[in-house]
Parts: structure tokens; C-alpha cells; sequence
């Protein structure tokens, strides 16, 4: 089973950057649950559940990931909901703390100045202003520290895994070309983007559960949780931290059980759980294509929003509407730097620079249109929407052929793979070495 595979496809942040009314969304694996509710007795929260070598697990922390979960995913906190994500967000739980312990035992350091960087990555993907997530957090009555000790865990493990690689972290020229070479040969044959959470079984005598719990996974992503949520909170392979993207991966790449249902499956489509070595996989295809080939517009942008104080009345605009509308026609037909330095100096929540966009899939269809249609260095015309005005700039347009793997790629894919088959041997020794007591 493999954590990712051939080129991806390029991140495109700009489609979130440039919906008009996007919500918040925040990373689940780096949320940490709002705190329990009121009338839960504080004994009863911090009741020990499970020690892990010495280390407790609380019915507290078990009760506030499973919220996290069903927050997050649009299921509801209600008591059903957690009684049934309780058996697995605890054997969640037991697992950070060992990753935790080994991170520790390795002396494997992690700066404060790491933490916040990520932690302003998460910001910045959000739209918030510097400070904004701590006091987000707060405000919901959770002490930051928990998320910047969360994000600490991520960041040492993978660390750790890194480290352990030793050798083999080396990639050699040889093993890139003959990667490269076997990809090419394999041009034409069916390709599949697809994404997985993957359920280990510890023990035999807990499949039966873990089956219960990945059904239910299912049964709740086919009635609209989002993938990725679902994936970031619950899956134990590396492609976690991405959301569950395994990137695009070919029929041979997969287990042969996993192959056969992914080979038949339409684009959109979850699978039922199937078991494979180590536990069960849950995959879904997102799309198809052949080897090698994918040719796609790709467009770099700059954009510049002026934002509305209140909200829009077309008959009855204020002066401050109108001022924005005209401020916006000064740079109708201006060059990207000009768009930049103007979003700039707006200070606002949505980044001058979205990133480079695929233009066949930008949303909605007349943003897609409008883009399309724009000529490469001017800016279009004020585009007027019930909270702002936005000028958006054409800066590049090309064709490029997506599915070309370039030898940078086959190196991270190759270490990818590595690390990912790393991680999971590892995790396994801990279970398998550590004394876990599980009290009633």
C-alpha cells in the first residue's frame, strides 16, 4: 500500500482564495476539541481511561477529540455520536502518547519557533491575523497550549521517522532514473487520484470492533463528511497529515483487494472499508486518467479586494461602497505588481498571490469564465459582489502536461514511500513493546 504515488497535481489554494464567501476551516489534526460541556462533573472527565507506560489517557481528552471529530465533520456532538467514536479516537490516543514517549526517549527537539511557524501557517491558510488562532481558541475556552503541544507531536515524529531512515533518506541518481524509466514505460495505462484512511488492527480479538467503526466511517462520509476531516482525524498512514491524499497511483501500486474495487470504481465514489495487511483501507476516487498524460491550462494570479462595511443594498449603495468601486477602477487594465502593492496595502484576509490555479477546475463556472477571458498582464474590470469589490489579474497562462514525472518528484516519491513504511513499522514496535492498561 503506498502513501502516494506518481506527480501530484498542483496545490490550488486560489480556489479557496477566491470563493467570495468561503468558511472558516480549520486543519482538524491541529484543532484540539472545544472543551465538554457544563454539566459533565469534572471527576467524571478526568477519569483515567488508559495508561500507557506510566503516561494517563482521560475520559477528558477522549471526550474532547471525539468532539473535535464530530464538530469538524458536521456530525453533531451528541451523546450517540461520541459513544460510538470513543473506541477508536482512544486507541487514537493511546498511539499519540507513544509516538509522544518515543519522541521524548530520542531526545528528538522541537523549537518553540517551528511550533509557531505552523501555527501561523494555519493562520495564514484561514485568514486570520497574526495572534488570531490563539485567540480563537480562547475564546472557545480552550488553552492554546494544547494545539501548539498537538502540532509539536507532528512535527517531531516525522522528524524522528527522518532519522530513522538513515540511509536510505539518501535517494541515488541510479534509483531516481530507473523510477523515472518505469514510469515511462507504463505511459497510457489507467491512472487513479484517489484518497485512503487507513484502520490498523492491533489484535484479532479487536477486528470485529475496528470493522464496526470503519463502516460507520463510511456510512457517515457518503451522507457528506468531508473526506479530508475524516481522514486528518482518524487514518494511521502518513498521508494523513494531506487529508488522506495518496496522490495519483496506479492499479499495481495498491493491494490487490483495494486494486480490483478502485479498477471498477466511478469518479466520486467511496468504497466499503477492505481489509488489507495491517488493518482496513477506505478509499475514494476522485479521478482518472492515463499515464503520463494530462495536459492543463495553468494561470498565476494577483487579486486586490476592497471589502464592503456593510452589507450591499444595489439601489442604495453608501458612501463608503461607492468609494471602494471607485478605488477598484483605478486599476482596471493595470499590471499584476500594480494589483499586488494595492492588496497589499489593504492588509485584508485574502492573499495578493493565490497561487498558481488550474483553470479547469476553478469554481464557480463565471469565475472560471471571467479568468479565461482575461487577457495576460491587465487587470478586469471591478468585480462587484455583496461584501466587496475584487480586481483580478492574469499574470502567466500555459499549457502544461501534468502527468510528467520530473526527477525531483521521483525523489519525494520514493522517500514518501520509505517513510511511510517507516512509520507504520515503528508504530507497530511500540504497541507491540508497550505496557497499556485499559481501566473500565
Amino acid at each position: 500500500m503506498r502513501a502516494t504515488s506518481s506527480p501530484r497535481l498542483p496545490s490550488l489554494p486560489a480556489l479557496r482564495a477566491l470563493a467570495l464567501a468561503a468558511p472558516l476551516l480549520l486543519a482538524p489534526a491541529l484543532l484540539p476539541a472545544a472543551v465538554p460541556g457544563a454539566g459533565v462533573a469534572a471527576a467524571q472527565t478526568n477519569r483515567i481511561v488508559s495508561v500507557v507506560n506510566g503516561d494517563v489517557v482521560t475520559a477528558n481528552e477522549i471526550a474532547n477529540r471525539a468532539r473535535l471529530f464530530a464538530l469538524n465533520s458536521g456530525m453533531g456532538a451528541n451523546a450517540e455520536v461520541l459513544a460510538r467514536l470513543t473506541p477508536q479516537v482512544t486507541r487514537l490516543l493511546v498511539d499519540e502518547r507513544l509516538r509522544l514517549q518515543e519522541i521524548q526517549r530520542r531526545r528528538i527537539l522541537v523549537a518553540d519557533q517551528e511550533v509557531g511557524e505552523a501555527v501561523a501557517d494555519i493562520e495564514q491558510r484561514n485568514g486570520l491575523p497574526p495572534g488570531g488562532l490563539a485567540a480563537q481558541l480562547r475564546g472557545s475556552g480552550v488553552e492554546p497550549r494544547a494545539l501548539y503541544d498537538q502540532i509539536r507531536v507532528q512535527i517531531g515524529w516525522a522528524r524522528l521517522v527522518r532519522a530513522m531512515l538513515g540511509a536510505q533518506g539518501e535517494v541515488s541518481p541510479r534509483e531516481v532514473e530507473e523510477f523515472v524509466a518505469a514510469h515511462q514505460a507504463r505511459i497510457g495505462e489507467p491512472e487513479y487520484l484517489v484518497s485512503e484512511i487507513f484502520v490498523p488492527v492491533e489484535d484479532v480479538s479487536s477486528e470485529a470492533e475496528v470493522r464496526r467503526f470503519v463502516d460507520d466511517v463510511v456510512a457517515q462520509l457518503r451522507r457528506g463528511v468531508p473526506f479530508p476531516a475524516a481522514a486528518t482525524q482518524f487514518s494511521q498512514s502518513q498521508t494523513a497529515l494531506q487529508g488522506g491524499d495518496m496522490g495519483w497511483v496506479r492499479a499495481d501500486e495498491f493491494d490487490p483487494a483495494v486494486a480490483s474495487i478502485v479498477s471498477r470504481m466511478p469518479v466520486g465514489a467511496i468504497a466499503n472499508p477492505t481489509k488489507v495487511p495491517g488493518g482496513f483501507q477506505i478509499v475514494a476516487l476522485r479521478q482518472k486518467r492515463e499515464t503520463g498524460r494530462e495536459i492543463a491550462t495553468l494561470v498565476s494570479l494577483r487579486q486586490a479586494f476592497f471589502p464592503f462595511t456593510s452589507p450591499l443594498d444595489p439601489q442604495n449603495p453608501t458612501d463608503q461602497q461607492r468609494s471602494a468601486v471607485e478605488r477598484s477602477r483605478t486599476l482596471e487594465g493595470k499590471a499584476c505588481p500594480v494589483v499586488e502593492a494595492a492588496a497589499r496595502g489593504q492588509n485584508g484576509n485574502r492573499p495578493a498571490d493565490p497561487g498558481q490555479v488550474r483553470l479547469d477546475t476553478l469554481q464557480p463556472p463565471p469565475l472560471r469564465n471571467l479568468i479565461a477571458g482575461l487577457p495576460v498582464g491587465r487587470a478586469s474590470q471591478p468585480i462587484i459582489t455583496p461584501d466587496g469589490v475584487m480586481i483580478i489579474a492574469v499574470c502567466t497562462k500555459e499549457q502544461r502536461n501534468l502527468a510528467e514525472l520530473t526527477p525531483d518528484q521521483a525523489r519525494s516519491q520514493i522517500l514518501r514511500d520509505r517513510a511511510e513504511l517507516t512509520s507504520r513499522q515503528l508504530q507497530r514496535d511500540l504497541r507491540r513493546r508497550a505496557v497499556i492498561e485499559q481501566r473500565s
